[in-house]
């Protein structure tokens, strides 16, 4: 956009914080390093705010040197029907988004890691603004590579992987997106938390991470008595530290294709058990502090299996509705380890999970390279710098942080 001093916002609009490490990095790229471009920065919640305020100062970046920082409120009509409907489905993003037209009319382009924001163009006419789209995690569900994506005007692909398959499903074309690797990587510290430990014992730690979609997780079905299975076997550690939105809500949707399930409880005896360790709500879910401190990954469908790829360690995957799996690249990630589908097969496949490890040992190594595309260039600079070629911004000004 020659000759116009392009406006540009992050939006930051999710009940939980899991999205925001894929997005807040480049924010942080973009403030360190440019300063001719006006940067607001659009929140939901002050947590949201205190979260990505923090990781920034962990990147050398100061959220405060955004043009504004914004908590976008709604109104109390809203607020009233979030009570009920907030319990089903996403009422608040959507409500937000349509309580600040008038705000994001005022950008030339918005950057998200969630798909919510696409209504503004689809269903609030915003046509002009530039929808700019991260993503969050690199999973291999479905819902990774719904038809909707090509309605966004640029997107960030962590891999190869990805890429590959969006282009041959049409749904990204050149000069549309950018292979920039995984920008949640510049936040972490890989030394200190490889090196935490969780449990004060030398027994192997097992995070077990289910998904919250109705349709593939294995809470629903397999969930309680996979803790009951680690309540009465204490030959193992075991960190429950489910998707954010499992225990956000109670009825849980799915409209492709349709279902709906009622959450089970976790079981009472779990939360006493001294081998067990259950986190609902803390950062330490999402900064990746489970991911790599544990031994041992247990999941379904979650994309965190990738980050735990990081290290290359022994995983396992319930497939508790008996799913048809095998040459489905929706589960291209069940190639990296044993799959079970009941209670004596996890007991099986945890006792030989050390000793068969090598056998899976290359294609994580080789999911892991499709998955991200890494290089010794931070993933949230050259995210930045695929921003600001997409926004055709030529004249930048290098400067110093403070």
């Amino acid at each position: 956009m020659p000759g116009h001093k392009v406006k540009l916002a992050f939006l930051f609009n999710h009940e939980a914080l899991h999205q925001a490490s894929h997005s807040a990095p480049v924010l942080g790229a973009l403030l360190r390093r440019w300063a001719n471009v006006e940067i607001d920065a659009l929140f939901s919640s002050q947590a949201e705010r205190a979260f990505v305020a923090e990781l920034l100062v962990g990147q050398g970046a100061d959220l405060n040197r955004c043009r504004r920082v914004m908590v976008l409120d709604i109104p109390r009509v809203y607020h009233l029907a979030e009570r009920f409907f907030g319990q089903i489905a996403p009422f608040r993003r959507i409500a937000v988004l349509r309580s600040h037209l008038p705000l994001f009319r005022e950008y030339d382009a918005l950057v998200a890691p969630e798909g919510a924001s696409l209504l503004l163009k689809t269903r609030f006419s915003l046509t002009r603004l530039k929808l700019i789209h991260t993503r969050h995690g690199a999973g291999d569900r479905s819902q990774s590579w719904r038809a909707e994506l090509r309605d966004f005007d640029f997107i960030f692909l962590s891999g190869t992987k990805a890429r590959d398959r969006l282009l041959k499903l049409g749904h990204i074309r050149e000069g549309n997106y950018a292979v920039i690797g995984y920008p949640k990587f510049d936040a972490i510290d890989f030394q200190a938390k490889t090196r935490a430990r969780l449990f004060a014992n030398s027994r192997p730690t097992v995070l077990y991470a289910p998904h919250f979609d109705p349709t593939l997780s294995s809470w629903y079905d397999l969930g309680p008595a996979i803790l009951d299975y680690f309540i009465k076997n204490q030959d193992f550690n075991l960190v429950f530290a489910p998707h954010p939105m499992l225990f956000h809500w109670r009825l849980h949707v799915s409209l492709h294709p349709f279902c709906v399930r009622l959450r089970p409880n976790i079981p009472e005896k779990a939360s006493t058990a001294p081998n067990i360790k259950i986190d609902l709500s803390s950062v330490s879910r999402v900064d990746m502090t489970y991911t790599l401190g544990a031994d041992i990954y247990l999941g379904d469908v979650s994309s965190q299996v990738y980050e735990f790829l990081w290290k290359p360690r022994p995983c396992i995957f319930v497939n508790a509705q008996h799913l048809s799996w095998r040459d489905d690249p929706d589960f291209l990630d069940w190639t990296a380890g044993p799959v079970v589908s009941s209670i004596p097969e996890l007991d099986a496949a945890l006792s030989m999970a050390m000793a068969t490890h090598d056998r899976y040992r290359k294609t994580q190594e080789d999911l892991f390279r499709a998955t991200f595309d890494l290089t010794e260039r931070p993933s949230s600079e050259r995210a930045a710098d695929a921003i600001l070629q997409f926004l055709n911004v030529k004249s930048v000004r290098l400067v110093v942080a403070r």
